[in-house]
């Protein structure tokens, strides 16, 4: 019995930590902080990406748990081999949301309020967060800063030793293509794209002084995002399995050709981008497996394919 429950926590070891590591570069990272859709996957959380430039994170979606994902590629927290050297949730002061659902949003209040209260070096963000996103963030924010109001008060106004300036956010919205953010590590530039209903999408490229990192957020195919996207180091982007679609309710089908990507649409729009490397994240997997997935992108593209997994780094 001891030896069956040894071997069974080894097992669990292994897969907690078999986080796989692609990367080339000592200034930019790519962490996948989750890979998911709205299924409640335990595999896969909810969308979120982080971006990490000479240790500096930059946050794109904020799927739940978002923190405690970027904590395993931290000194302290993740395994030697796979940390990213300087990085501190504390670092974390710039995000980029592509839309308004609730599966890119439920991590927002973690994203707000966990670099600020504190972490295992006894650091907090001390400056409010700047977030990007689409028309509606300023009023999210405001909202969840109101529904966290009583934290707020207690942490600032107690004995617990706080600022008064890592919980407060500077929300920007989007209204126009072209440059939304600039600095020493990153020029980060908005693109549309069409997911539905929503009035407003947005896909994001980063030029990084190393890389060119696309990332679709959740689109049909977009000829905007092709534009972006040709010659980029790494496109990110969202896929939903064709050959599973094609067995569900027609109801459903409708929806998913005109929120997301298929796996060969994907192809094709890898073919005609023809990025050094495709990344698959927000995968909607619908029971199919992940070669099957890949299999199905290569009927079209033959460049570098990787299906996406939670803590993957590029």
């Amino acid at each position: 019995m001891k030896l069956r429950t040894t071997i069974f926590l080894f097992i669990i070891t292994i897969s907690v930590y078999a986080q796989r590591d692609f990367s080339d570069s000592k200034i930019t990272k790519v962490v996948l902080l989750g890979t998911g859709s709205p299924e409640a996957d335990p595999d896969r959380s909810g969308c979120s990406v982080a971006i990490v430039v000479n240790s500096t994170p930059y946050i794109v979606d904020f799927g739940p748990g978002l923190m405690r994902k970027l904590a395993a590629r931290i000194e302290r927290y993740g395994k030697p081999k796979n940390v990213i050297n300087g990085l501190r949730i504390s670092n974390v002061k710039h995000a980029f949301l592509t839309h308004l659902h609730s599966d890119h949003t439920m991590g927002y209040p973690d994203l707000i309020l966990t670099p600020w209260a504190i972490d295992r070096f006894g650091n907090r963000r001390n400056e409010p967060l700047q977030v990007y996103g689409p028309e509606g963030i300023t009023k999210m924010t405001n909202y969840m800063l109101q529904a966290f109001e009583d934290d707020i008060k207690i942490r600032t106004n107690g004995s617990e030793p706080t600022n008064n300036q890592g919980w407060q956010v500077n929300s920007h919205e989007i209204k126009e293509e072209g440059i939304v953010y600039e600095d020493k590590n990153v020029k980060v530039e908005a693109f549309p794209v069409t997911h539905g209903n929503w009035p407003n999408a947005w896909g994001y490229r980063f030029t990084t002084p190393d890389k060119v990192i696309v990332l679709s957020g959740d689109t049909t195919p977009s000829e905007k995002l092709i534009q972006y996207a040709t010659g980029a180091d790494i496109l990110l982007h969202e896929v939903i399995s064709k050959e599973k679609l094609d067995l569900t309710d027609k109801s459903w089908q409708i929806y998913h050709s005109k929120n997301h990507t298929n796996t060969i649409e994907l192809g094709e729009i890898a073919n005609k981008a023809k990025p050094k490397m495709l990344v698959v994240y927000h995968v909607i997997q619908m029971g199919s497996s992940e070669k099957s997935l890949r299999d199905e992108i290569a009927k079209n593209y033959k460049g570098k394919i990787v299906i996406g997994q939670d803590l993957d780094m590029f």
